[in-house]
């Protein structure tokens, strides 16, 4: 199991290889499955966990309200996978955990979310992937976690620091520290990744 110990965390990541990743579930296991997905991606060939930002309990965001409070966190990886790759790979995880997103209600409950939200400054717009995401400046629940690990990171598209996005925001769901366990922290502290 990496720790935050272990050497491998220690050298300096290039930020064109940097991939943000949304993790999110508000069923009865999701706290169980994001942890699995972590391993999982811990485990890929071309793939190393570099950071991971605390979890938050989230009141839900959009018009389906009545429904559990989710949990939310972010995560960054070092890859060689290219972005579209990373993506389908992210989509297997969640498949072999159980997400079946036919049977989901657009907005609604799910056991398991695995969001790209960055990869590097890449900027791509293709039926099946857009990068950066395109609603990530307008939910707190990604921005708060974001902050934790990249603070200082410069969003490609709108020029602004994610600590100025947060700050901006008009979202105004609650989200708070989530009171379960913690994943094991990958970086104990924040690490600031600004353009470069």
């Amino acid at each position: 199991m990496l720790t935050p110990e272990s050497p491998v965390h220690h050298r300096t990541p290039h930020p064109n290889r940097l991939a943000w990743i949304g993790l999110g579930g508000n069923l009865t296991r999701s706290p169980d499955l994001c942890e699995e997905a972590v391993q999982r991606l811990a485990q890929l060939v071309g793939m190393r966990l570099v950071a991971q930002s605390p979890f938050y309990q989230t009141q839900p965001f959009g018009p389906v309200l009545n429904q559990p409070w989710f949990i939310n966190a972010v995560l960054i990886v070092e890859t060689t996978w290219g972005s579209h790759a990373l993506l389908r790979r992210l989509a297997r995880i969640e498949a072999s955990l159980g997400r079946n997103r036919q049977h989901e209600i657009r907005w609604g409950p799910r056991c398991l979310d695995l969001d790209l939200l960055f990869h590097g400054n890449r900027r791509i717009h293709t039926p099946s992937l857009i990068l950066p995401h395109p609603r990530l400046h307008l939910r707190r629940f990604v921005l708060q976690p974001l902050r934790d690990v990249s603070p200082t990171w410069i969003h490609p598209v709108y020029g602004k620091t994610i600590d100025t996005l947060l700050q901006e925001v008009e979202d105004k769901c609650q989200i708070t520290p989530w009171p379960g366990r913690r994943l094991e922290t990958i970086h104990q502290a924040a690490t600031h990744y600004p353009v470069g």
